[in-house]
């Protein structure tokens, strides 16, 4: 560790990061049950919203998944209307994933429903406790994606 940090803190600060992942997993969780798509499909929904239409291999790496795991979640995603299989215009040989008007409804209202439930836990906090937590949150990110 570069300065003298305390290393108590670090152990506090992963259990605390461990507790908070572990209850937005469960109330994410909880809100799918009132939709018709599974938590991988949530989290692979989400991908295509935020990078565009992506090939299978693509999908898979950002899931971590194997690509006849994500071709089976496709496969079902397809068959519910949430997500196409396009030709890539470019190379007619590549297959890219697009997502439908009701995959990104579906995520949309899923994200909404999250940010309500963030926003009255964050009631107890001041102004001035939500700017520093997002900083510090944002810049834990950026450090996290550099490893």
């Amino acid at each position: 560790m570069p300065f003298a940090m305390d290393k108590k803190a670090v152990i506090e600060l992963e259990k605390s990061l461990r507790y908070i992942a572990a209850i937005l997993k469960q109330k994410g969780r909880e809100i799918l049950t009132h939709y018709p798509i599974t938590p991988p499909q949530f989290v692979a929904l989400q991908w295509l919203l935020e990078e565009g239409d992506m090939t299978i291999g693509e999908l898979s790496n950002k899931m971590y998944l194997a690509c006849s795991t994500t071709t089976d979640l496709v496969d079902r995603m397809e068959k519910n209307g949430l997500v196409a299989r396009v030709r890539d215009q470019n190379d007619r040989r590549v297959v890219r994933i697009h997502l439908l008007k009701e995959g990104e409804r579906i995520i949309e209202e899923v994200i909404k429903k999250r940010q309500h439930d963030l926003a009255q836990v964050l009631e107890s906090f001041s102004a001035e406790e939500i700017a520093f937590l997002e900083k510090s949150l944002k810049k834990l990110h950026q450090e996290m994606k550099k490893e």
